[in-house]
């Protein structure tokens, strides 16, 4: 929005209402602010938009900085599928080029221009992406599952004799930055000293500034390192594409992948694990197998989605959306979370969406996250697992007293404390090919009952003749073909 902008609705934009008013709080020009107290619950800030200006809403940014809110989500996927009238290159934002947003800006980290695929446009776009997904594909996605269920099960070794743990704080910060540092090609890196950094980096503390440098620091030698000496790993293959990226945009690719696949990955694995211990309904159809754990993870990312928005899109030129005059120049917000629950498209909140990912948690158009199947497979394994290990796993808090720490980009759970009977560790040093089957499995992914345990065979007399051998157990049923292909899937 500009100048005129503060006011697309037609206020002026110095008048405010006076103090005791309703509205008072509110921006210049009336506009509802996305940050401060009145923001704590952006849910209902982004409903009460809604109800205001429609699928398309003016608001504030930190610093009172104009934006449109995509609200809808046909209007949704239109912005981000139409790069003839919408970009991701932050130069052409008005509020940028005109001062708008200082360099001091809170959000400046999130909304200044990069030399990476996720700012670019056109053929630079082609170049960079094409390395990305180049390196992408040549993921082994069965062998990184079997890493996942080991990483799964190393984690789950450090709290299963307490009985007691934190699945944010043990599990879910943890999981996603093990599988990355392995894909990445630098599992000796993965400890909780790059665990801490990526959560720093992303609360915007005074030490994130020095917890950016450490991370860049590592992806940097792991540049050098793999430039020298290639292996089979994404670094390597990013590195040696044809597209010839330097080392600079290969770290600042890998940053970029490794930050937001960790935290929209840690996201996604406690909200998943929160609505399965505190919604017993949906608990219920697991154990029953009314629902897969990969269904009960794209349920998730239709209700509560890893990144409640993304920052920001710019409109190369002057159009119309969702009933608004869009100028030149203006920023729009990818209003995923809203747009999920556009009512249009979900009149009834609590219908079960299973089988349908046409949610916008991935985003979509030339910008569509390219490593959301390494996202899922982290999510659908590592809660399969955990729940296998700890079938008995209980929430230890009432669920009102669950904590969030919210931000413009997300909503993320600060802690999700839970109680399960003590169990002895497993051995998680075997060989990818090798890794044993628990021994008792409670059928999470299949729609069958549990299993009846096979008859005790007694031990023969040691009097009686061979002739008299007691009459053996009724043989066990045989693995059907679904169940020998998830554990073929599974990487057992």
């Amino acid at each position: 929005m500009t100048p005129e902008p503060h006011s697309p609705t037609g206020t002026d934009s110095m008048a405010g209402p006076p103090p005791g008013c309703p509205a008072h709080g509110l921006g210049p020009g009336g506009l509802r602010r996305l940050y401060g107290p009145e923001a704590e619950n952006l849910s209902a800030v982004y409903e009460e938009l809604r109800d205001e200006h429609g699928p398309v809403a003016p608001a504030l940014l930190h610093e009172d900085v104009p934006i449109w809110v995509v609200l809808g989500h046909s209007e949704n996927l239109h912005m981000v599928s139409t790069p003839t009238q919408y970009c991701r290159d932050t130069r052409q934002w008005t509020a940028l080029q005109d001062g708008t947003i200082k360099p001091d800006h809170p959000l400046m980290p999130l909304v200044a221009w990069q030399p990476i695929c996720c700012h670019a446009e056109g053929d630079e776009h082609l170049r960079l992406r094409g390395a990305v997904t180049g390196a992408m594909s040549t993921i082994n996605h069965r062998g990184i599952r079997r890493h996942i269920n080991r990483s799964t099960q190393h984690l789950v070794n450090k709290f299963c004799e307490e009985g007691r743990a934190d699945l944010v704080a043990q599990f879910a910060e943890h999981l996603p930055m093990a599988v990355m540092c392995q894909i990445l090609g630098m599992p000796d890196e993965y400890n909780d000293r790059i665990v801490h950094a990526a959560r720093d980096m992303l609360k915007g503390t005074e030490t994130s500034i020095a917890s950016n440098a450490y991370i860049m620091d590592v992806l940097m030698r792991l540049t050098a390192r793999r430039r020298a000496e290639p292996e089979d790993d994404f670094t390597s293959h990013l590195i040696n594409h044809s597209a010839r990226l330097n080392d600079e945009e290969v770290g600042q690719h890998l940053r970029v992948i490794l930050m937001a696949a960790y935290e929209a990955t840690a996201n996604l694995l406690a909200n998943v694990l929160r609505l399965v211990l505190t919604d017993p309904g949906f608990r219920a159809q697991l154990n029953g197998g009314q629902m897969t754990v990969p269904q009960a993870v794209e349920q998730s990312l239709w209700d509560e989605p890893p990144f409640s928005t993304q920052l920001p899109y710019v409109a190369k030129q002057d159009t119309e959306l969702g009933g608004q005059r869009v100028r030149k120049g203006d920023g729009l917000l990818l209003g995923i979370a809203p747009g999920n629950v556009d009512p249009r498209v979900r009149p009834d909140l609590s219908a079960n969406m299973m089988g349908n990912r046409s949610h916008l948690a991935f985003s979509g158009g030339p910008h569509e996250c390219p490593g959301q199947d390494i996202g899922r497979a982290i999510a659908d394994v590592g809660v399969d697992a955990l729940l296998n290990r700890l079938p008995d796993i209980q929430l230890d808090c009432d669920e009102d007293e669950l904590r969030w720490r919210t931000s413009i980009l997300n909503r993320h759970l600060v802690e999700l404390p839970v109680r399960f009977e003590p169990r002895p560790k497993q051995d998680v040093t075997a060989k990818p090919g090798h890794l044993s089957v628990p021994a008792q499995r409670t059928d999470w992914q299949v729609g069958i009952g549990q299993p009846e345990p096979a008859a005790p065979v007694p031990s023969p007399q040691p009097s009686a003749p061979p002739q008299a051998a007691p009459v053996p157990a009724e043989p066990a049923r045989p693995m059907g073909a679904w169940r020998r292909f998830l554990r073929w899937w599974r990487g057992y």
